[in-house]
């Protein structure tokens, strides 16, 4: 079963678009942001973080309703598969406030060592952290 990592965030006035709803940009920054933070949380305390980085390799993103300013959005992350070099993360943002999902993506990683910038193979270590096996 994944690890699952969640935020909430209220939608702010600098987040509305001029069709005065959520800006999609905003919804691609998120991915970035929720799935470095969850990265971090899970490594840090393992030191990972000084010798792993992800590379984004493909966004895939689903947009299902619009969030407005004030709304309160849940966040949610979790990795659903890994394969040698590569991750598949799921993020879901729910509308907590209207209790819709906003956005549903699937997004591809490759994992690269820190020090000499190559693509690296997964180590089991990692899938030890991001699933309760």
């Amino acid at each position: 079963m994944p690890i699952t990592y969640t935020e909430n965030y209220t939608v702010q006035p600098s987040d509305i678009d001029e069709n005065q709803h959520m800006n999609n940009i905003k919804y691609v920054e998120w991915v970035q942001e929720i799935s470095k933070a969850h990265w971090f949380h899970l490594v840090k305390p393992h030191g990972y973080d000084k010798e792993y980085f992800w590379v984004v390799i493909n966004h895939n993103i689903t947009y299902k309703a619009s969030a407005l300013e004030g709304h309160e959005l849940e966040i949610k992350t979790y990795v659903e598969k890994f394969e040698g070099v590569y991750s598949w993360r799921r993020v879901i943002i729910t509308n907590l406030t209207t209790g819709k999902m906003c956005m549903n993506a699937l997004t591809q990683w490759c994992l690269l060592n820190f020090k000499t910038k190559r693509i690296s193979r997964i180590p089991q270590s990692f899938y030890e952290l991001m699933t309760d096996l």
